[in-house]
């Protein structure tokens, strides 16, 4: 057999080949353990892998744990490598850490939650589930499966954790929403003395952008430029996103050209997200076009950005033509996020028929975003009826969607049909629907405080309802009438105006100008996990007459800048 030709030779990359490697060992007779376990993964990571396992069972001597982790890993992310593993347990042969560290790696990638499961229990039996290999690895695992509890777990069981676990961890963190406590791992990594990593680093400013953290932001970007990153096209990515996410898209924009020559696609889709939030279509679609120049071609990613910001621009009618677009000139496979956004966008214009067909002839299953993107369409236009039929879809899919109810409710409040909203209270006791907690958090220098409606827990809460009772009177004076919502129908009024006053985004206001969260004619940023309501939004409009100064607010979907008593949203949101 011919391991490589002459050409190769003579050009030095003959050893490059396993085969080459292969043939030398077998002529030399060589009984090297060390060699054949090299040979394994050699021909595991090239384009002759078949040859792994054939060499594997002609060994010329008895696989050890060396050669079985080198078969198991050379067929990572695969079933085969967990097939392998209880071949391996048959000889026997026991793992050891790097053995479990692939075996995790491979569970994440095929979801084999309960062999994982398993195989925590065999690395604490061996005691190596609190050696860092094993450890980082299992971290990973549990972020993949949306356990950052168990992620905490193994992390607190590490004696000595290194920068790979700790930037681990910090990442299960950031996937898993959990942006506060990601925040404080880093902080936690940095006190510890540990080098910062990219992995880390990216994982910080996710958790900065989920919360729209500014100041977070800031920090971390010199952190990066310190550390040595900021030329690192990840962390470029994150950076672009976490200050797009914290409403600074001019800042988010330098740091885009800054790079622009190392820059991908994925960097180029964070900055078009960016403007999508703000609704900022011509910004979005002005970059889309720059990218031919730059030799990118666009995404999916890159054209769910532009029918984003044509959604929160309201200019529901160009959405088709760029949907379109999509398919036709770029040969692009729409996803069912594109579709929601399309389904939405011709359901806000009135078309209900025409959405409805689009949902029912869709290439896959609808979910429930979808049949609420409808839902969120009928109430706004007042259609009772058919956000009756819309909302029975969606709790259909999720029995416990609490958006649903609340926004069925609403509309059929605002239609008077008291008999269908008291049937409605009835269905949600009987389930046991919780509505959603609503939050709200604000940042003050660089620490984020939250709120929930009508919360006494912060240390300032007495001053902090003393300021609000000043500023809504304040906008009583100009003109400001509350915006009742129908769960309050039945309550005495000065009991319904308190429940509207204490809502969470209002408490973040007051708590912001009462300690001064942000320099005089700074905007006051507020950060809320849900759709920001009709009330705080008209509130919001008065108190930046009052106050004199911008109130940013992100909501679940889009940014509200209200300012001189108007919201950039225009009232779509």
């Amino acid at each position: 057999m011919v391991w490589c030709d002459e050409k190769e030779k003579e050009g030095g990359r003959w050893w490059m080949d396993p085969r080459a490697r292969h043939a030398r060992a077998i002529r030399t007779e060589s009984k090297d353990r060390a060699v054949w376990n090299n040979l394994i993964t050699h021909y595991s990571k090239s384009n002759v892998s078949s040859y792994a396992l054939s060499l594997f069972h002609h060994l010329p001597n008895p696989p050890n744990v060396v050669s079985w982790t080198a078969l198991i890993s050379g067929h990572s992310n695969t079933l085969l490598s967990l097939r392998h593993f209880l071949a391996m347990l048959r000889y026997p042969t026991l793992p050891n850490h790097r053995t479990l560290a692939s075996l995790f790696e491979s569970c994440a990638a095929v979801s084999a939650l309960s062999f994982a499961l398993s195989l925590h229990c065999l690395a604490l039996k061996l005691a190596l589930a609190r050696h860092p290999f094993t450890a980082s690895s299992l971290l990973s695992l549990y972020a993949k499966f949306r356990m950052p509890l168990n992620a905490r777990k193994v992390f607190a069981d590490i004696p000595h954790p290194d920068n790979v676990c700790c930037s681990a961890l910090v990442v299960a963190l950031a996937q898993n929403s959990r942006s506060l406590d990601a925040l404080s791992a880093f902080t936690d990594m940095t006190r510890r003395g540990l080098a910062s990593t990219v992995h880390c680093v990216s994982g910080g400013l996710r958790a900065a952008a989920q919360l729209a953290a500014l100041e977070q932001c800031k920090m971390m970007h010199a952190h990066v430029i310190i550390v040595g990153f900021d030329t690192d096209v990840v962390v470029g990515s994150a950076l672009v996103n976490g200050y797009g996410k914290a409403g600074v898209v001019n800042d988010a924009r330098r740091v885009f050209e800054d790079s622009l020559s190392d820059m991908n696609i994925v960097v180029w889709n964070a900055m078009m997200a960016g403007y999508a939030q703000q609704g900022d279509y011509e910004s979005a679609s002005e970059l889309f076009e720059s990218m031919k120049g730059c030799g990118l071609v666009p995404d999916e990613y890159s054209f769910l950005a532009i029918l984003t910001a044509l959604c929160n621009a309201g200019m529901f009618r160009q959405i088709d033509q760029w949907f379109t677009r999509m398919i036709v000139d770029y040969g692009l496979d729409p996803s069912l996020e594109h579709c929601t956004c399309l389904v939405g966008a011709i359901a806000r214009m009135g078309e209900f028929e025409r959405a409805e067909r689009i949902v029912l002839n869709m290439p896959f299953e609808p979910d429930a975003a979808v049949w609420r993107a409808l839902l969120w369409a009928c109430a706004n236009l007042g259609e009772a009826d058919r956000a009756w039929y819309m909302a029975k879809r969606v709790l259909e899919l999720e029995p416990h969607d609490d958006f649903a109810y609340v926004v069925l409710s609403n509309v059929l409040s605002s239609v008077g049909r008291w008999d269908d909203v008291a049937e409605l209270r009835k269905m949600i006791k009987d389930r046991r629907v919780k509505k959603k907690v609503g939050r709200s958090w604000i940042e003050v220098q660089g620490e984020v405080h939250v709120f929930v409606a009508g919360d006494w827990k912060h240390e300032r809460s007495k001053e902090i309802y003393q300021k609000l009772a000043e500023l809504m009177g304040d906008i009583e004076k100009l003109g400001y009438v509350p915006v009742w919502d129908e769960v309050l129908h039945n309550v005495r009024e000065e009991k319904r105006k308190e429940a509207l006053w204490y809502h969470s985004e209002k408490l973040a206001v007051a708590f912001g100008m009462l300690c001064g969260s942000a320099l005089p004619g700074k905007p006051l940023r507020i950060v809320k996990n849900l759709r920001i309501c009709k009330d705080c939004h008209v509130a919001f409009k008065y108190m930046t007459r009052v106050l004199e100064r911008e109130i940013i607010v992100r909501d679940v979907n889009r940014y509200h800048r209200f300012v001189n008593g108007n919201c950039t949203c225009r009232d779509i949101w």
